[in-house]
């Protein structure tokens, strides 16, 4: 592989990392909060098989995204899926009180035995594993071709990086998760500017798809053009600092003042 293509596929691992953190920090806050009215002992067997769950399912989702991506009605029904998660996230944070949200979560969960809350934390980790690899498919689809094979109709390395990506997520799931979600309790807005982020990579695998050759809405080479993937990477990075900038930062409360 050229340097400057080893630079691409590293810089598109990066954006991944950094988006795959804040999105298992979300995801971990979920678990944490469907699992927190078992006792201790079910707490940890409920967590333990949803990170079994999340391992299935994110393989099964990779393998089977490697044999449909090139067609392109699972492109946008991917790219449509993203912005869907995006917007309703987004709304959701701005028009559903925090108090009444967090009142019925607790609600349905004093409501839900061991086996339930299991079965409901599997469901969750389908549409965590889903979120994690689409997202990850429409960063390195427009990659250029690594010249290393194929598996099933994905070119070897955007299957790799495809690969680390939903790996670094459950690492940082199982193993960094505090860190990520303390840096969202710090800044909130970063939570905001994450599936901000998702929503604009769902706007990349809908240019994506409008440039198939079966489509043609978009030239057929726009998706990998250098204009498009500058806008791209500059809007991205607006995203990610505008997260960062305009989230004023929370002072954390002293022990001594939380106990009193």
């Amino acid at each position: 592989m050229e340097l400057s293509l080893i630079l691409e596929y590293g810089w598109v691992l990066l954006l991944l990392v950094a988006l795959e953190g804040l999105l298992a920090a979300d995801n971990a806050l979920v678990l944490a909060i469907m699992v927190k009215h078992l006792p201790e002992e079910q707490r940890k067997k409920a967590l333990f098989y949803g990170l079994a769950g999340a391992f299935v399912f994110r393989f099964g989702s990779l393998f089977a995204i490697s044999y449909l991506v090139d067609v392109w009605q699972v492109q946008a029904i991917g790219a449509l899926y993203l912005l869907f998660i995006a917007a309703n996230h987004i709304l959701r944070k701005f028009l559903v009180k925090k108090g009444e949200e967090e009142a019925e979560v607790t609600k349905e969960k004093k409501q839900s035995g061991f086996w339930l809350t299991v079965f409901k934390v599997e469901l969750a980790d389908i549409a965590f594993a889903v979120d994690s690899i689409l997202a990850a498919v429409a960063l390195a689809v427009a990659l250029p071709d690594s010249g290393l094979g194929h598996i099933g109709g994905l070119d070897g390395g955007k299957f790799f990086v495809i690969f680390a990506g939903g790996m670094i997520g459950l690492i940082i799931m199982r193993f960094a998760a505090n860190l990520f979600v303390d840096l969202l309790h710090r800044r909130p807005g970063l939570e905001i500017a994450a599936f901000g982020i998702v929503g604009w990579v769902g706007v990349k695998l809908a240019v994506y798809t409008m440039s198939h050759p079966a489509l043609a809405i978009l030239p057929e080479g726009f998706a990998k053009s250098t204009e498009w993937k500058v806008t791209f990477y500059v809007v991205l990075i607006g995203i990610a600092l505008a997260g960062w900038f305009l989230s004023k930062e929370k002072q954390e409360v002293p022990a001594e003042e939380r106990a009193s």
